[in-house]
């Protein structure tokens, strides 16, 4: 196996001898030097999505175009045209415009089958993450991952930017929380391009039994961790703006509570309040969206609360941390405190001590440092597996 990726590490070295162009922003998907020497002749799958884009046409159509024999199509949560809303089942289909098979990869199951992968001799992965642990995409991934470790399938990262990757925080999840909302011990903002992500589960051995996939990437050109890379595609229905983006790592907590995070208006994930809050100048009423949710939490009510659509544009795109006070003020803000955390809270904090700490009465302070000795030993372990330069 070792010999084996060798080779395949070399034949994509070979394939990117050309220099790069200063200081444009190239995709991994956009440099097809490297990687079309590899998929000549291969059987190729596709993981992929509405954002898998190669300058304004998908990257399925550009591979046909060039006669890459794709055989089929994966998806994950939110379907391979980005319309299903977060948590909706998708069903296996066949896309209409080329007649290949679409394999859900969040329907009737989130790892490919042996029956589904077997047959081929690589899978493309080329998703836009936004760097967040509970974000799903990373979790598909690591299935891929694994069932192609399992039948000697080669997986091809291509890499894009982490719109969140300039900044690394939040509680690191503990092994008994694992779900498909956070399956490795990671922070909640991990600060890492998906294909450097890819790296860290091969080289720390969290696929099962220690396995080790054929794992290839395509880097970015003129990529690093400083940039504050502006999604030109929103990732999925309910993150529709760069602000949603930036406050995605510190609201989603919300999502284990009886807050309402603007699903169902016209700026999800940049809001939190509740028909009974009891603080905020600011009202909104959610109501079902097609292709973006339906009968959202308190569909049809009028919901008080904060907007912090002007606090993500100021201050966290420049300060960079998983703002707790936030989460502190809904509960602090809330007409019931025993019912305000659901079971699905202590999955996404990847702990049940944050859930604690907030019933205590901690402050935002006192929790960030009990982060640190976790944050400092998976920053020194992160370092190993960055591609690009760092913040």
């Amino acid at each position: 196996m070792k010999k084996s990726i060798l080779l395949f590490l070399l034949c994509l070295s070979i394939g990117c001898t050309a220099q790069p162009e200063k200081n444009i922003l190239r995709m991994g998907a956009e440099r097809m030097e490297c990687y079309l020497p590899i998929l000549e002749g291969k059987k190729v799958g596709l993981c992929v999505n509405h954002t898998s884009v190669v300058n304004h046409t998908h990257l399925l159509d550009t591979l046909l175009a060039v006669n890459i024999k794709v055989s089929k199509i994966f998806c994950p949560e939110h379907g391979f045209r980005g319309k299903s809303e977060a948590g909706e089942h998708i069903d296996n289909s066949v896309d209409e415009a080329t007649g290949l098979p679409v394999i859900s990869l969040y329907g009737t199951n989130k790892k490919p089958t042996a029956a589904q992968i077997s047959d081929l001799d690589i899978i493309v992965f080329d998703i836009q993450d936004v760097g967040a642990r509970f974000y799903t995409y990373i979790s598909t991934l690591t299935y891929i991952m694994e069932a192609a470790a399992e039948n000697n399938v080669i997986v091809m990262v291509m890499d894009r930017p982490n719109p969140n990757g300039y900044w690394v925080d939040g509680c690191v999840l503990k092994p008994e929380y694992q779900s498909f909302v956070g399956m490795h011990a990671v922070p909640i903002n991990h600060g890492m391009t998906i294909a450097e992500y890819a790296r860290m589960v091969n080289g720390e051995g969290w696929l099962p039994n220690k396995m080790k996939c054929k794992l290839l990437w395509v880097k970015m050109e003129n990529y690093d961790h400083t940039l504050r890379y502006q999604l030109p595609i929103a990732p999925s229905p309910n993150l529709s703006s760069m602000e949603a983006v930036y406050l995605y790592p510190t609201l989603c907590l919300l999502e284990g509570t009886t807050m309402s995070l603007g699903r169902g208006t016209d700026a999800p994930f940049t809001m939190y309040g509740q028909p009974n809050f009891k603080k905020g100048d600011f009202y909104f009423t959610p109501t079902s969206i097609e292709h973006v949710v339906s009968n959202p939490p308190y569909c049809n009510e009028k919901c008080r609360g904060v907007s912090l659509k002007q606090y993500s544009r100021d201050s966290l795109k420049y300060n960079n941390f998983i703002d707790i006070a936030l989460i502190i003020d809904a509960y602090n803000n809330c007409q019931d405190k025993k019912t305000f955390f659901n079971s699905f809270f202590n999955k996404l904090a990847g702990n049940s001590q944050l859930m604690q700490q907030i019933k205590d009465g901690k402050s935002a302070e006192e929790i960030r440092l009990s982060w640190n000795k976790d944050l400092n030993a998976f920053k020194q372990k992160r370092k190993r597996y960055l591609l690009y330069p760092d913040f």
